[in-house]
């Protein structure tokens, strides 16, 4: 049991291992997203905030220029630097430049792009360097049109990109601390969807573990769809498994009820043929040939039977044309030793007909009911098909009346015999051809018509309409 136990574990965990695995997959793919997404839009955040201070420093110090003297003269107020000083770690350069270009005051390294003169609507923005280091900077122009003055004036503010990366920085750890607890939430979440997904399973696999070995009953389908789907598998392995294994202690349950009479009939008449004398040994030994010839069709017989419904739940279901049946079983059944001087008259059509079943079983069926009508049957006897667009028979028929009708009733049933039988036969003739029309959605047809006794074996028909 516990060699059974741990290759069901593993395989649970197995399959809970590569769903997850394929969850926190898709979760890190999502998560490597999440924060490529996260820095562009810190990045893109820390921009236009510090953007802000770089025009609105630079709008400042425009707004401090005066005219004075024919000259342009530019009082920097402390408010523009106290915009700039919020990134206390960044350093920061500014320019005012004349209309030809010339610097009125501040840094020569603040130097805007060629055109940014021209650019009088919107601030101009762009990279550069300061001292080396990555840095932002913004150009605003101011027009004068005054008497002893007209022209522009350029200001340029710049600054290291130290605090607008930190601001980045903090913004993306921000998102992906929110991000990481939401996964770690989903993951928990995951699991756990995923373990009541797979507790039908589970409880499927311990109460096969816990079922008797012999309790082969159907289980309830009251899980998910898939594991609906699963059980109705198992369940119709299950039913085949049971029919074989009820099949099989029928054979020896049968063997054995079957065996012991004519066994011990067999030894007791060996014996009386060897106490008796000689005058009286034929006639012992013509009753122990009969007992052994009774015994070797009722082996025959079980064989028989064991065969057919061993195959009918085995062998898939081939296109059979029952002509070849009619001919084989005639064949094989050799008339002249059932009932030495008894002709066979064998009826079939010219066209075929086809019927899906198991040739050796519907086979084996033909064999017997040919048999049960030459050991019980009056002569003429004859074997045919028929066939319409709905079925196909395979028959046998005798010119005798039939049993009657309560005996004809219980035939069909194991080792039931009739009446004409006088004890000669096993009773397990019409049980095969039984077991062969339920296998195959058939059925067995007893009666009498106008010219005797028929026995018929009735199979769907298998053409063009149904196929």
């Amino acid at each position: 049991m516990p060699a059974v136990d741990q290759p069901s574990k593993l395989a649970q965990r197995s399959l809970l291992s590569r769903v997850m695995i394929g969850v926190l997959s898709l979760l890190a793919i999502g998560g490597c997203i999440v924060s490529l997404a996260a820095f562009a839009y810190g990045k893109n955040a820390a921009r236009q905030s510090y953007d802000r201070l770089l025009v609105g420093a630079a709008n400042d110090i425009a707004e401090s220029i005066n005219i004075i003297d024919g000259a342009a003269i530019a009082d920097i107020p402390v408010s523009a630097f106290g915009l700039l000083s919020l990134a206390l770690d960044d350093r920061i350069a500014y320019a005012v430049r004349g209309p030809d270009g010339a610097l009125l005051t501040g840094y020569e390294t603040a130097l805007p792009p060629e055109g940014a003169a021209r650019r009088q609507a919107d601030p101009f923005y762009y990279d550069s360097t300061l001292q080396g280091e990555p840095s932002r900077f913004v150009t605003v122009v101011r027009r004068f049109s005054e008497r002893d003055y007209s022209g522009t004036v350029s200001v340029t503010v710049g600054q290291t990109l130290r605090a607008r990366n930190a601001m980045a920085i903090d913004l993306t750890k921000g998102a992906l601390v929110i991000t990481g607890l939401a996964g770690i939430a989903l993951i928990l979440s995951a699991y756990l969807v995923i373990r009541s997904a797979m507790r039908p399973l589970e409880r499927m696999a311990n109460e096969l573990l816990a079922r008797d070995p012999y309790d082969l009953t159907p289980m309830q389908a009251d899980g998910p769809a898939e594991v609906a789907v699963m059980t109705d598998a198992m369940n119709r392995f299950m039913q085949r498994l049971d029919r074989q294994i009820g099949a099989m202690k029928h054979l020896i349950s049968d063997t054995a009820h079957q065996l012991r009479t004519p066994v011990a009939a067999i030894r007791a008449q060996a014996e009386l043929a060897i106490e008796d004398d000689t005058e009286h040994q034929p006639q012992r030994l013509e009753r122990l040939l009969r007992r052994t010839r009774s015994l070797g069709n009722l082996l025959d017989q079980m064989l028989s039977r064991a065969l057919v419904i061993h195959r009918t739940d085995n062998a898939p279901p081939e296109p059979v044309d029952l002509r070849d049946i009619a001919l084989q079983v005639l064949d094989e059944c050799d008339p002249e030793l059932l009932a030495p001087g008894v002709e066979v008259d064998l009826i079939i059509t010219d066209a075929p007909v086809i019927v899906m079943a198991d040739e050796v079983s519907v086979t084996e069926a033909g064999k017997n009911m040919l048999t049960n009508a030459l050991q019980h049957g009056k002569a003429p006897i004859r074997i045919g098909v028929s066939t319409s667009p709905l079925q196909s028979e395979l028959w046998v028929e005798d010119a005798g009346k039939g049993p009657g009708h309560d005996i004809l009733s219980r035939i069909g049933g194991r080792f039931e015999r009739s009446a004409a039988s006088q004890g000669n036969s096993a009773g397990l003739g019409l049980s095969i051809v039984h077991a062969v029309a339920e296998a195959f959605n058939g059925s067995v047809n007893m009666g009498t018509t106008e010219t005797g006794f028929r026995v018929t074996l009735t199979l769907p028909s298998q053409n063009e309409d149904n196929t």
